[in-house]
C-alpha cells in the first residue's frame, strides 16, 4: 500500500471517506494537499460525527482532526513508544517542512492498540433459525459453520481477543448440540448455559440472568459478526452514562427508482431521481448493565425495543455506537451466509 492510498481526497464527504476506510482496512487516514500533513481521520473521529447528528453528505473537514501527532522522521526511533503511550494506530513522519516522509503502524510495530475489556458475554442462542433453513434442520443457527469454525465460536473468539473469558449462553433449539460442542472443545474461556424453556425473545430472555450476571456485560445474537473495537465500545458506554448502548451500522441506501412527492392536491410536488438514504441500523450487539435485566418481568417474551423503553422510563439512557456496514457482517439469510464466508476467507 502507498502513503497517496491513505490520504483523504479534495472535496471529499464524509461518506466518501468512510468507503475509502473500509477500502484500506487500516483504520485511519490523512489530510496532507501536496504531502503537508494538516489533518488525521479515524473511525473513532466519524462516529462522534455522527453522533453529532451531522450528515454523511457533508464535508470531511468537519471531521477531521486538525491536531495530528507526528515526529520527525530522524525520530523514528521513538515511534513505538509514543503509539503506546498515545493509544494510536498510525504515526506520521514528517521532513522539516511538514511534508509526509511515512506513515508507521502499530501493527507494523507488533502493538495492540486496542482496549481490553474482561466482560461477561451473553449470547442468545435459542433461536429456530427458520430464516437459514434447510441448515437448521439438521443443525442449530449457533453451530452453523462459517469456514471451518460455527459462527458461535466465531463471535466468542473476538471477543476473546479483547479478553472476555466468560460466556453464557441462552439456548433453546436443539440446545443440547450446543453444550455438547462446547464442553467438548479445548478452549481457554468459560461457557455457562441457560436454558429457555419457550421462545422469550432477546429481552424475556436475558431474565434467566437475573442473580447470575451482576456486572457490565455484553449481549450479542449468535448469527452476526462485528468488527469493532469491543474495548472502545466499552469504554464509550461507560462514559457516557449509558444503561445500554447499541452498536448500529451506518447504512447507505440508493432507492433504484424516481421518487414522487406529492401535494395535498394529489398533484406533483417534487421529483427525485434515484434518492440515497442514510440511517442507522441495529447489528444486535449491546452492552448492557445489569440493572436492566430488573425491569423484565420473569417467563415474558419481550423484544428488545420494549426493554430499551423501559429504561428509558426509569430515566436512564440508551445510546448508540455507530459502524461503517462494511464492520457488520450478518448471516441471517442464506444469501448473506454465503457472503460472510467469503469475506471471512478474504480475511
Amino acid at each position: 500500500m502507498k502513503i497517496e492510498d491513505i490520504l483523504l481526497c479534495s472535496g471529499a464527504t464524509v461518506l466518501d471517506a468512510m468507503e475509502q476506510l473500509d477500502k484500506t482496512g487500516m483504520g485511519v487516514l490523512f489530510e496532507a494537499p501536496e504531502g503537508i500533513l494538516q489533518g488525521v481521520l479515524t473511525d473513532g473521529d466519524i462516529r462522534r460525527y455522527i453522533l453529532a447528528g451531522k450528515k454523511l453528505e457533508g464535508k470531511v473537514s468537519g471531521a477531521v482532526n486538525y491536531h495530528p501527532r507526528w515526529l520527525p522522521v530522524e525520530q523514528r526511533g521513538k515511534a513505538k513508544e509514543l503509539m503506546l503511550q498515545q493509544c494510536i494506530k498510525a504515526l506520521p513522519l514528517l521532513d522539516k517542512n511538514g511534508r509526509i516522509q511515512d506513515i508507521l503502524f502499530a501493527d507494523g510495530l507488533d502493538i495492540d492498540t486496542r482496549k481490553q475489556a474482561d466482560l461477561p458475554v451473553v449470547m442468545m442462542a435459542g433461536g429456530l433459525g427458520s430464516r437459514l433453513y434447510p441448515y437448521t434442520k439438521i443443525l442449530p443457527k449457533p453451530l452453523i459453520p462459517v469456514g471451518d469454525v460455527p459462527i458461535a465460536e466465531h463471535i466468542i473468539n473476538r471477543f476473546v481477543n479483547v479478553g472476555c473469558s466468560q460466556f453464557w449462553l441462552v439456548v433453546n433449539y436443539k440446545k443440547n448440540m450446543i453444550k455438547s460442542y462446547f464442553n467438548d472443545l479445548e478452549k481457554s474461556y468459560q461457557v455457562q448455559y441457560v436454558d429457555e424453556d419457550k421462545p422469550l425473545g432477546t429481552g424475556g430472555g436475558l431474565s434467566l440472568l437475573k442473580g447470575k450476571v451482576n456486572s457490565t456485560f455484553f449481549l450479542t445474537n449468535c448469527d452476526i459478526l462485528i468488527d469493532a473495537d469491543f474495548g472502545d465500545v466499552y469504554q464509550f458506554h461507560k462514559k457516557s452514562g449509558n444503561w445500554i448502548t447499541m452498536v448500529c451500522a451506518v447504512k447507505h441506501f440508493t432507492i433504484p427508482y424516481g421518487v414522487i412527492d406529492l401535494d395535498e392536491k394529489g398533484q406533483i410536488h417534487q421529483m427525485k431521481e434515484k434518492p440515497e438514504m442514510n440511517f442507522l441500523t441495529n447489528t444486535g450487539v449491546y452492552v448492557v448493565e445489569p440493572q436492566v435485566i430488573d425491569l423484565i418481568e420473569p417467563d415474558t417474551p419481550t423484544p428488545f425495543t420494549d426493554l430499551i423503553e423501559r429504561v428509558q422510563q426509569q430515566g436512564g439512557s440508551a445510546g448508540v455506537y455507530p459502524v461503517s456496514e462494511q464492520s457488520w457482517m450478518d448471516m441471517g439469510q442464506l444469501e448473506e451466509l454465503d457472503n460472510m464466508r467469503r469475506r471471512l476467507e478474504q480475511q
